[in-house]
């Protein structure tokens, strides 16, 4: 059986191969090549659907995807769900940028806590199923480290004192909240396709 993982980001295809590995059993992931959808819900679970109904659509088979970001309590939860383009495209050093100097402007002592948030989410025919989970931290003054993507250079991740770019991938998926997300939601996927 074959399960396609409904996204174009390289990190995210890489990361999920790794996450779930042998766990799918003989569930083949394989990678998404057609249009991507206007990603126009207003939650996380609702554009990781968008994406999975996309790609189940055009393939014919059983889909998963996410849709994931950065919230940050001092931005009322920004950048949230426009985490990819929150300064106007899919430039991760802009998104920094921007995200930082968004609170340096509120001046010193602001609280930096944050969290990421996944919804994992699952279409196959009829059959939908979304799984969210969170990763707790703070938002580091300056960019630490040249690991993961995204956000990661500025996340510091509750319990540790590194930044997420700064945990080695097996680190890093031992805690995510892609980890968590997709783990809650693999039962459902074998349920369905094994």
């Amino acid at each position: 059986m074959k399960l396609v993982l409904a996204t174009h980001n390289a990190h995210k295809v890489n990361e999920l191969r790794t996450i779930l590995g042998d766990r799918l059993g003989g569930i083949e992931l394989i990678g998404y090549d057609g249009p991507e959808p206007v990603e126009d819900g207003d939650t996380f679970a609702a554009n990781a659907l968008i994406k999975a109904r996309a790609a189940a659509a055009f393939t014919g088979l059983p889909a998963i995807a996410d849709d994931s970001g950065i919230s940050v309590d001092a931005l009322g939860g920004a950048p949230g769900i426009h985490s990819a383009r929150y300064a106007g495209n899919r430039d991760d050093a802009e998104n920094l940028d921007l995200l930082l100097a968004n609170l340096a402007s509120l001046g010193e002592g602001v609280d930096r806590s944050a969290h990421f948030t996944c919804a994992a989410a699952f279409v196959s025919g009829d059959l939908e199923h979304v799984e969210v989970a969170t990763w707790p931290g703070a938002v580091l003054p300056e960019r630490a480290g040249v690991g993961g993507f995204g956000y990661d250079p500025i996340f510091l991740p509750d319990g540790v004192d590194v930044s997420a770019a700064e945990l080695s991938a097996a680190e890093k998926n031992a805690v995510s909240h892609r980890t968590l997300a997709f783990t809650q939601l693999l039962p459902f996927v074998r349920e369905a396709l094994l």
